[in-house]
């Protein structure tokens, strides 16, 4: 072999090297991914990154979340350093919109999958003219009640449907002394408010109807529609069994799993943990409605997004990631890993949870909204959302009448929020 000879067969070489380790690079993209649900680690690892690697080689994910309460200070410290992971799990409303503003998550609104989301679905992560989305909705909870079937066989009683029909089933637990009627306590105050009266209440502000209408300045919350919420919640004290002023939210749980109460206010992020500690079967209904034949309202209330890091170096591969995040097959891998749930694309999913089927089926019959305090109202002091929780907990232990407890919080809205002055 000559001299020239073997010059070119090493540069040959060389640039075969190149170009392999250049190819290598270019098909091999990792995405990081910061979340706060760390309890999902073993879900993503063992299903959700193994269905997407399966379907897209050359992209390779890892799912890297944080402590739940630190989450929001350790991603806005790696945001600020530059360190921050390529994919962000998104909380909804005000924190996420914050990071947008500030340049971190990138608009999705021309992203294909988002085409399977209605607006409803995406307000948790829009701006608040609707004209951008920089998240895509992950998964909702439902409210409503979880109930000890075998309690109700016992008594002989049936699901209600109607306002008079769940009291009379209250009052045939409380006669009949066997069973606390319903587990719920007022010591950590938020339950009050969330599964109370941000359960009920889009029954009687009609959902989205009330809800957009109160931020536009259009109701206010001393209106009949706002009050009479808290009117029922003052009826739930004499149900909830003695000393549920101290009650707190794990006592609550623990009674009913134990078999103790007959009914429990709930969100359907209670069913797995439910499934593996309650003794008995369990069913669950929608909030009732005043009247047979009333539109039945539900709080499916967006609880997850995930979006891009407007910093990350792989875009591309980063959409092609969430794009598959809004497709049917990511809504029945993570409803199905993470009974209650519920995804908020309009792709068909299969539920295998009965419990779980039980509460999305209610989107079939009932008109979905979410949490009243989420959206623009809780921004200012006095925070609404704060407010509502010890205004439910006050009523529901009769220490504040419904019409005090409506006026406080609208005096304290009033105070901050321009269109309610």
């Amino acid at each position: 072999m000559t001299p020239t000879t073997r010059t070119s067969l090493k540069g040959a070489l060389l640039a075969t090297t190149l170009l392999g380790a250049g190819a290598a690079q270019a098909q091999d993209v990792t995405l990081t991914i910061e979340s706060w649900r760390n309890d999902d680690l073993s879900i993503w690892q063992d299903e959700i990154i193994p269905a997407f690697e399966a379907e897209h080689p050359a992209i390779k994910l890892n799912f890297t979340p944080s402590a739940p309460a630190e989450y929001n200070a350790v991603l806005n410290s790696k945001l600020d350093a530059g360190s921050a992971g390529d994919i962000i799990t998104c909380r909804p409303f005000d924190a996420s919109l914050a990071l947008y503003e500030a340049g971190h998550l990138t608009d999705l609104s021309d992203l294909d999958g988002m085409s399977n989301f209605s607006d409803v679905a995406k307000s948790g992560w829009s701006t608040d003219d609707g004209s951008a989305t920089y998240c895509v909705p992950m998964a909702s909870v439902i409210h409503g009640f979880i109930y000890n079937k075998e309690a109700f066989e016992e008594v002989g009683v049936e699901v209600p449907e109607t306002e008079e029909e769940f009291y009379a089933v209250l009052d045939a637990f409380k006669e009949d002394g066997t069973y606390i009627p319903m587990a719920m306590g007022t010591n950590d105050q938020w339950e009050a408010a969330t599964m109370g009266y941000n359960n009920i209440g889009p029954t009687y502000w009609k959902g989205e109807e009330g809800r957009t209408a109160l931020i536009a300045g259009e109701q206010s919350l001393t209106d009949e529609q706002w009050v009479e919420p808290f009117r029922q919640l003052a009826k739930w004290g004499e149900y909830l069994g003695d000393g549920f002023e101290a009650q707190t939210y794990p006592d609550s749980q623990n009674i009913f799993t134990l078999g103790r109460a007959a009914i429990y206010p709930a969100g359907s992020w209670e069913i797995a943990g439910f499934n593996t500690q309650a003794i008995f079967d369990m069913g669950a209904f929608p909030p009732p409605v005043p009247a047979a034949g009333d539109t039945c309202y539900i709080s499916d209330h967006t609880d997850i997004g995930i979006g891009m890091n407007a910093a990350t170096e792989h875009p591309e591969a980063a959409r092609t990631f969430l794009n598959w995040v809004a497709s049917s097959e990511f809504s029945n891998i993570f409803a199905n890993a993470i009974p209650g749930f519920f995804p908020l694309s309009d792709a068909e999913v299969t539920l295998e949870d009965p419990l779980a089927q039980e509460f999305i089926s209610w989107r079939d019959e009932c008109e979905s909204t979410i949490r009243s305090t989420y959206q623009i109202l809780s921004r200012g002091t006095p925070n609404l959302e704060n407010d509502t929780w010890n205004a439910s907990a006050a009523v529901i232990k009769g220490t504040e009448s419904p019409e005090d407890a409506a006026a406080r919080l609208q005096d304290g809205l009033a105070s901050w929020y321009e269109p309610q002055q």
